[in-house]
């Protein structure tokens, strides 16, 4: 299992930042950013090798499952 943030966003927020300070705005200024988006990934082929048993609550709130 993976938990952490969305690069992609991260990545778009940082396009926001650069606009800004490239349009004049003081970079010392600018409020410090921390991720709002994050990810859950489970890779149950690993987890079923481990004899773990992953419940489908936890399954049903994965972004993605590795199967």
């Amino acid at each position: 299992m993976s938990y952490g943030f969305d690069p992609s966003e991260l990545f778009r927020r940082g396009a926001s930042y650069v606009s800004r300070i490239l349009n004049g705005e003081n970079p010392a200024k600018l409020p410090v950013q921390a991720p709002t988006k994050f990810e859950l990934v489970i890779n149950l082929k690993t987890a079923n090798a481990l004899s773990l048993r992953v419940p489908e609550v936890v399954l049903a709130r994965a972004v993605e499952v590795i199967e």
